[in-house]
């Protein structure tokens, strides 16, 4: 059970079996869709990838922005390849546009449910080590800082976003943030890993 800020107990479907089990799913779906693709050459071939996503016709773009929106609240992956993924499924685009409407929705949803659970919520999803580091940004100035890491990727963004429900920071200036400064991260990720990721296939057989 977590407490909400007024210290009311309240059920909530996070808890560290539902955590690690979220966790074990993700990891066991990428693991099987990796062993998949090597199999039918869907990772030589980024035609071949795009031809075998498109068959999902809209359910794929849906999907993916499910899994990034999860993946924001509970993290599985790191997020740089996710935005990889997305460009690699869908182009450059479409990637980006899915990859941001998905961190978008995540990070709005760990924000609300900081705000709801506050500080016990951060110990169940993430190190102690991460938390004490970062918290210290919370005492003074945590907007410019906050904005300054989601611009720029320097910092673990996901966690950020679960810190800052628990400030006295506004959803408005949260969304703001989110909103203007995540383009610019998204499109470095994910064009950036998408180059290197196209020079190492080009390494390995056909």
């Amino acid at each position: 059970m977590l407490r909400d800020r007024e210290g009311t107990e309240m059920p909530c479907i996070l808890n560290k079996t539902t955590v690690r089990l979220i966790t074990f799913l993700g990891l066991l779906f990428c693991g099987l869709f990796v062993c998949y693709g090597l199999r039918h050459g869907l990772f030589t071939s980024q035609e071949d990838l795009r031809t075998f996503v498109e068959g999902f016709g809209v359910w794929g773009g849906a999907a993916f922005v499910l899994f990034q929106a999860v993946q924001v609240v509970v993290p599985i992956l790191p997020g740089g390849l996710g935005c990889l993924a997305g460009v690699l499924l869908f182009g450059p685009w479409w990637g980006f546009a899915w990859n941001y409407t998905g961190i978008c929705l995540g990070s709005l949803a760990a924000f609300l449910l900081a705000r709801r659970y506050g500080r016990p919520v951060l110990n169940l999803l993430f190190r102690r080590e991460t938390i004490e580091k970062y918290e210290l940004w919370t005492e003074r100035h945590f907007a410019r800082w906050f904005a300054a890491a989601i611009f720029f990727p320097v910092a673990p963004d996901d966690f950020l976003c679960w810190l800052a429900g628990t400030t006295r920071m506004s959803l408005k200036q949260f969304s703001t943030i989110i909103l203007l400064g995540k383009p610019a991260s998204i499109a470095l990720y994910s064009l950036g890993l998408a180059t290197v990721f196209q020079w190492l296939a080009g390494l390995l057989p056909g």
